[in-house]
């Protein structure tokens, strides 16, 4: 097979990633809910869809949480053989939900697979399945830290490059308000504390500092209402 844009890489995703079943541990219930649970607002009784699932960890943490109404989408069937069997009924190889409507919409690590147009319409359609109230969830790695470079260029599917300003730029594009953007945050507390005295000690010594130095970023939107300014209709 030829590779002669970034899609071709995806025949070989299945090896680079080392697909496997998901491994829901303590910690990474502990570090979702504070990393999306409560940014994101979710409630168990909500509807879930979370886009580009691959072997289904969010899904397990869902599942875990109680949540009864949630669905997956991914685009490689090869995720199939690594689905639980709690989970493999939830799972769609689609590329858009049509379960819905859907309270919360989760894409992480997913937009910087697309093209900034592709990204606009892909925001626009999932517009379609939203719930009223509903927000949207994405994680992206940001190119704003110095950090970043490992998480964006170690993958050759990756099409977009994303910092604090022009992720918001790409969601009032879609129709979208930008109602939180807050830095992931991985590793023990320790470590954690760690990071935050060595930034605070850079953004002192340094003229020009990121907005937010994590290399990972979660934004949550939610869409404009019909008729203000930047909203659109699908």
């Amino acid at each position: 097979m030829s590779f002669d844009k970034p899609e071709d890489f995806y025949a070989v995703y299945d090896e680079y990633k080392n697909y496997a079943s998901p491994d829901l541990r303590g910690k990474h219930v502990r570090w979702m809910d504070r990393e999306f649970w409560g940014p994101a607002q979710c409630d168990a009784g909500m509807s879930f869809l979370e886009i580009g699932c691959g072997t289904g960890q969010f899904l397990k943490y869902l599942h875990h949480k109680g949540a009864r109404r949630f669905v997956g989408i991914d685009l490689d069937p090869k995720v199939l053989g690594y689905l639980p069997d709690e989970l493999s009924a939830r799972v769609r190889i689609t590329d858009c939900g049509d379960d819905g409507p859907f309270d919360r919409v989760f894409l992480l690590d997913v937009l910087e697979h697309f093209s900034a147009y592709e990204g606009v319409a892909l925001l626009e359609r999932i517009k379609t399945v939203l719930a009223q109230d509903a927000l949207v969830t994405v994680r992206v790695p940001n190119m704003a830290s110095p950090w970043a470079a490992q998480h964006q260029y170690a993958d050759l599917t990756h099409k977009t490059a994303f910092a604090p300003g022009n992720l918001r730029q790409l969601g009032i594009a879609a129709g979208f308000d930008t109602v939180a953007l807050v830095p992931e945050r991985r590793g023990s507390r320790f470590r954690r504390f760690t990071e935050d005295r060595l930034h605070g000690f850079l953004s002192r010594l340094l003229t020009d500092t990121p907005p937010l130095w994590s290399p990972l970023m979660i934004s949550v939107f939610k869409p404009k209402p019909e008729g203000a300014k930047g909203a659109r209709t699908p």
